[in-house]
């Protein structure tokens, strides 16, 4: 019996694993002739033969990743952000946060609850670092808790908090995040360098009207491909996720009681000075 010299069934750049094929089918076409013990052997090569074929050349492109890039060129970071943020707003959780800025580097406690309420506990976040306080939005309105002072409310939404009160780690995951999902919002958007230990795609932010009060302040914004907010990068400092987040509470409590007092002043803690210089007093007595 005749083998054909090619098979229009095996690339031309597997000649080798086509003579295998080859052989195999000319093995079995014959088995007739061979004990049936061998006609296992023979297709094992002949598997062997087509198997090694696939290998010789290049893997074939994968369609998912060439489509997800053809969609990010096409949106362009604007798009790609506006993608990512209406992803975060969906998601809730409990995460902890590096907050390094202020002159000290502190864990924040972000808590988004599945009720949409929410509450961001700021270590050392009054009083120039000497009390920890937590900010808590709830339907009613925004309250600033502090350890023996209780809760006090100090705004009816997360965007109009008095600057004297606001530790502004909070808007990130809360105005903030509402501006920069919103298409129509005036701001420009570009594609920025991934800040140091954040995972997930960053973007640089800059108001694009001047106003008194621009929708956010400028900043780097980092989100993973599934929303999460990955890290910040503004004026009151950097925010860099710290592990994986946990599961959200049903809702998120206030701190203490709610009371009528006056709430704490958020000032930074004073910046450590380390000029080596002589304090006057000194010099003097020098």
């Amino acid at each position: 019996m005749a083998v054909p010299r090619s098979d229009p069934l095996v690339p031309d750049n597997c000649r080798v694993n086509a003579r295998l094929v080859r052989f195999g089918a000319w093995f079995l076409a014959s088995r007739a002739r061979f004990p049936v013990k061998t006609v296992p052997v023979v297709a094992l090569i002949t598997a062997f033969g087509l198997a090694g074929c696939g290998s010789d050349g290049a893997p074939p492109p994968d369609p998912d990743a060439s489509q997800a890039s053809a969609v990010a060129a096409a949106v362009g970071p604007r798009g790609d952000l506006t993608r990512r943020v209406a992803a975060s707003k969906d998601r809730r959780f409990t995460a902890a946060y590096t907050w390094t800025g202020a002159g000290a580097q502190r864990t924040v406690t972000v808590t988004l609850a599945a009720d949409g309420t929410w509450r961001v506990d700021v270590p050392g976040g009054a009083q120039s670092g000497r009390t920890s306080v937590s900010m808590v939005g709830r339907a009613e309105g925004v309250y600033q808790c502090s350890a023996g002072g209780g809760c006090v409310r100090v705004a009816r939404a997360a965007g109009t908090v008095p600057a004297a009160v606001d530790p502004k780690v909070h808007h990130p995951f809360t105005d903030w995040a509402a501006a920069l999902a919103d298409p129509n919002s005036a701001l420009s958007v570009a594609n920025a360098q991934a800040l140091p230990g954040v995972s997930g795609a960053c973007f640089s932010v800059e108001p694009t009207t001047v106003s008194i009060a621009p929708p956010i302040e400028p900043g780097i914004f980092c989100y993973g491909d599934d929303g999460m907010p990955t890290g910040f990068k503004t004026k009151f400092g950097t925010l860099t996720l710290a592990g994986a987040p946990g599961p959200a509470p049903p809702t998120a409590d206030l701190a203490g009681p709610v009371s009528n007092g006056t709430p704490l002043n958020t000032s930074a803690p004073p910046v450590p000075s380390n000029t080596g210089r002589p304090s006057a007093s000194s010099s003097r007595r020098g």
